[in-house]
């Protein structure tokens, strides 16, 4: 239990880094990453927490999701493009063998049907 404030405050601040990382890498992710660390925050540093909730860029996006399960429909799309390109670029251009594109488009096809089934705004 010693352990468990400062790993949660580690995880925190690893996903923040990596969040910054997706800021300036094409792929990768930004919004999961600051999700864990909200959540790795409030459970070891609330006051961390609450700085990424109300961040002016981020923030929004952040709350939405949380208090709500809101994802825009630009975040949508754009998740989805990049999913069928992952599957376009397994079989066109890294030659994956069969099993493998299979398998990826499976979960990529299971994961756009939870994306696609959450809401778009927030309920009035």
């Amino acid at each position: 239990m010693a352990l468990k404030k400062p790993l949660l405050i580690g995880t925190g601040w690893l996903c923040v880094g990596l969040g910054m990382l997706g800021i300036i890498m094409p792929l990768f992710p930004t919004t999961p990453f600051l999700l864990v660390a909200v959540w790795a925050f409030s459970k070891s540093s609330p006051e961390l927490a609450e700085k990424i909730r109300n961040h002016r860029l981020a923030g929004p996006f952040i709350r939405d999701w949380q208090d709500a399960g809101v994802i825009p429909v630009k975040a949508k799309a754009l998740s989805l493009v990049m999913m069928a390109a992952i599957v376009g670029y397994l079989h066109f251009g890294a030659h994956a063998p069969a099993w493998i594109t299979v398998l990826v488009a499976v979960v990529l096809a299971a994961t756009a049907s939870f994306i696609m089934t959450r809401p778009s705004r927030r309920p009035d």
